[in-house]
Order: structure tokens, then C-alpha cells, then sequence
């Protein structure tokens, strides 16, 4: 029960990341994974968090491109 709330946790705390702040995160976590002297076990978490924070990533890019407008010829503005 208690892991089940640190993993709420944690998906709370990489919602509330920039996405600056995630891909510094994101290549700080590739960084770790290039290391020799990451245990096995340390490199599936370490995998874990970084397939997270892709998604974390992918989802708010997605966000932004949504509220993009372009202007169309007629002088209007759509959405992307």
C-alpha cells in the first residue's frame, strides 16, 4: 500500500515540472544510464523514470501545439 502512494506521489511531483525542468531531468537520467558503474537494478529505475518523463515530455508539447494559432489568409486565427 505505501508503494502505491510513493508511485502517486512521484506522478504528482513530475506533473508539477516544467518542461524545461523534465528534460533536464530527462538527461541527467541519460547521463546516469551511459555510466559504468550503474548497477542493473539501478538502470531499469533509472529507465523507468526516463520512459516517464518522455511521456510527461510528449504530453505537454502536445498541450502547447494544441493551443497554437495560426493566422489563416483571410487575416483569422485557427487552431494548429
Amino acid at each position: 500500500m505505501k508503494s502505491e502512494l510513493m508511485g502517486q506521489e512521484k506522478e504528482t511531483d513530475l506533473n508539477e515540472l516544467t518542461l524545461e525542468e523534465a528534460f533536464a531531468k530527462l538527461d541527467a537520467v541519460a547521463e546516469a544510464l551511459e555510466s559504468r558503474d550503474i548497477s542493473l537494478e539501478d538502470s531499469f529505475r533509472m529507465y523507468q523514470e526516463g520512459m516517464n518523463l518522455l511521456k510527461l515530455c510528449n504530453d505537454k508539447i502536445d498541450q502547447v501545439e494544441k493551443k497554437i494559432l495560426v493566422m489563416n489568409g483571410d487575416g483569422g486565427l485557427d487552431e494548429f
